[in-house]
């Protein structure tokens, strides 16, 4: 009995300390599925935190590249109203707004800095942004500088240029990645919360474990199921935040387009109100233009008529008396005629004549004309200092340019004061001096001591009909003439002036490259000197009936022997029944054929006869194919202006093309 009441001892023993050991043991059970419960329900959380934070960056990175790109439009649109408008307020609006879409895109760049994978699209967006920038600014600095035309084409190259479309698929990558990223953000939060789910079935699971061992475990359920609700609080809290989150980016995305949207509408309204603003400047403009011309042609035709008039009079009792008459009527004339050729040299409709020019012997050789131009009350000075520099422009210009920037001066000192005129040698850098290439330049400079310009005044002066003088004084096309004319010959012009200071004009002109001997050979081979010819068959095809009867009577009293010829469409028959034409004297424009079309026209045994075109209105055509090398002769032209013409083209001199012009 001994040994068995020891066996059931030790059994029972071993029972107790088993029950006593149970508890324990599922007490280290239920604290390590606890401590496992938690540790993953911790991980749970902070992944799905994580998942949020990081779709929360990336609506943040979607919505500063839709700022960005609303603002740099609305810069564009601001910078073309100011190219437009040319108000000041406009341009520094502009400069607000393209350091705005600066800041916004630094913003961007540091929304990313820690995703390797958008650095790469930024810094590339950054580099495009900052090319994007140069070009507005040059433009803004074209517009700045009264260079409206060069600024607004530039403005329409810029709006095509692959600066611009670099920005815009940079963008479209930058938000494409993001979206990608997006998803895939999105793909991690729903997996993060099925995570989350997948642990509260398990803590339900535990909990049933609990509630069998709720004697030995009860507390450490209560813990576990506490901190399981709080949990699933804390995540549904999350998820309710992102999405409202998600639905605040998707309506301010929203806002976004339809301002964009908005804005886009009210450019193309702005547009067509400033075109027609344009439209309105441009009638008003003519209206100012009209009434200047008439006002110096009426003043011109009435001493054209009056002389005539005067001198039929005269023509017999006072032969003297009506020479007289006629020269001043000759004078008006050729003053009406030099007024035109100024006004299509500003048009740049009529080509120049350039040849070497001597700036020093030019300002030298024009002291007496610019004494009696400016009166006895102011002082002229002269500072020729180009030493044997030379020029290529048209003489009558650069004379008319220089002439005109004295009568200012002599305006601007009120008929009293000191005038100073200049030359120099300069050599200047590429881009030194507004669009002037590298290279030597001659400096001619006009200054004087009178009333000098405002900065309003000055940004202005090269607006053609902008004048300050009265009405009726003049029509504000002086120094758009002179601008016009200086930049078909490749150079710059520069104003210095403050109001009470005087004013300093300074012309920039390229160097003429050659030696003077070069220069003397041109001046003997011109057409100026006549050769003689003996009587010549000359046909002449003009439509206007005065015009070719005075032609034939020109013709007749320089010895020749003229054929009348009124439509282009007779000239081949005439030709055909006159075989001893040996020139052909043809207007340029005329009905049906012009005069280069009708000699293209003629059948090929006439092709050898010299040509002598003549024209009213030659425009840029001197210079190309159309006139095949022939003669050309500007209307209105003296007798000796037709002698010269008719030497050069029936000796067969000129190759080139050259225009004749009227002396």
């Amino acid at each position: 009995m001994a040994d068995g009441d020891t066996l059931d001892h030790e059994g029972s023993s071993l029972r107790v300390k088993a029950r006593r050991l149970l508890p324990f043991l599922l007490g280290i059970l239920l604290v390590g599925s606890l401590g496992a419960l938690l540790y993953s329900a911790s991980n749970a959380s902070r992944d799905h935190q994580l998942a949020l934070a990081e779709q929360q960056r990336s609506f943040e990175i979607i919505a500063l590249a839709r700022a960005f790109e609303a603002q740099t439009a609305r810069a564009e649109v601001t910078l073309a109203r100011y190219v437009i408008g040319l108000n000041p307020d406009t341009g520094r609006l502009f400069q607000d707004q393209w350091r705005t879409a600066g800041a916004q895109l630094k913003a961007l760049a540091f929304a990313t800095r820690g995703t390797g994978w958008q650095r790469g699209n930024v810094e590339a967006l950054q580099k495009a942004f900052m090319a994007r920038g140069k070009t507005l600014n040059e433009i803004g600095l074209r517009t700045t500088y009264d260079q409206k035309m060069a600024a607004l084409g530039r403005f329409h190259e810029a709006g095509t240029s692959r600066d611009l479309k670099r920005i815009t698929a940079l963008l479209n990558r930058v938000i494409e990645a993001e979206n990608l990223r997006l998803r895939e953000r999105s793909l991690a939060v729903a997996l993060a919360g099925d995570r989350t789910e997948w642990m509260g079935q398990t803590s339900r699971l535990l909990g049933l474990a609990m509630l069998v061992c709720v004697l030995f475990a009860a507390w450490f359920a209560h813990i576990a199921y506490s901190d399981r609700r709080n949990a699933r609080r804390l995540a549904e809290a999350e998820a309710e935040r992102a999405d409202r989150l998600d639905l605040a980016v998707r309506a301010r995305t929203a806002e976004l387009t339809d301002a964009y949207e908005r804005l886009q509408q009210e450019s193309i309204d702005r547009a067509a109100a400033e075109e027609n603003l344009r439209q309105m400047h441009k009638m008003d403009a003519v209206g100012q233009l009209t009434g200047g011309i008439a006002h110096d042609f009426n003043n011109m035709l009435a001493v054209v008529v009056g002389g005539l008039e005067l001198a039929k009079r005269n023509i017999r009792l006072k032969p003297q008396e009506a020479s007289r008459h006629l020269d001043n009527a000759m004078e008006g004339a050729n003053r009406a005629s030099a007024l035109t050729r100024r006004l299509l040299a500003f048009a740049r409709s009529e080509p120049l004549l350039p040849s070497a020019v001597d700036p020093d012997a030019l300002v030298s050789g024009m002291a007496d004309l610019i004494d009696r131009t400016i009166g006895d009350q102011i002082t002229v000075a002269l500072a020729p200092r180009a030493q044997g520099w030379r020029i290529f422009v048209d003489q009558h210009q650069m004379e008319n340019a220089i002439l005109n920037l004295c009568v200012n001066a002599r305006d601007a000192m009120d008929g009293r004061g000191r005038l100073t005129i200049g030359t120099s040698q300069t050599a200047l850098a590429a881009g030194e001096v507004g669009d002037c290439q590298a290279g030597d330049y001659v400096v001619l400079s006009v200054t004087d001591d009178g009333c000098g310009m405002s900065a309003e005044v000055l940004a202005r002066v090269f607006e053609p009909f902008f004048t300050t003088k009265p009405v009726g004084k003049g029509t504000g096309l002086g120094l758009s003439q002179i601008f016009g004319f200086v930049r078909q010959c490749e150079g710059e012009i520069r104003i210095e002036s403050e109001p009470g200071k005087g004013t300093s004009v300074h012309v920039y002109l390229p160097r003429r490259m050659g030696d003077a001997a070069a220069d003397a050979s041109e001046a003997i081979s011109s057409p100026h000197d006549a050769t003689l010819h003996p009587p010549t068959r000359i046909l002449v095809v003009e439509d206007d009936p005065r015009v070719l009867k005075q032609t034939m009577a020109a013709l007749a009293e320089l010895g020749h022997l003229p054929i009348a010829c009124d439509h282009p469409s007779k000239a081949a028959k005439l030709l055909a029944n006159n075989g001893d034409i040996g020139l052909i004297m043809s207007d340029v424009l005329m009905p049906d054929l012009t005069g280069p079309e009708m000699i293209r026209a003629l059948p090929q045994q006439y092709r050898h006869l010299p040509v002598l075109f003549v024209t009213g209105y030659a425009g840029d055509a001197t210079a190309s194919a159309d006139f095949a090398g022939h003669e050309v002769l500007r209307k209105p032209y003296t007798l000796m202006s037709l002698a010269n013409a008719l030497s050069v083209a029936l000796s067969g001199s000129n190759q080139n093309g050259t225009v004749a012009a009227a002396e």
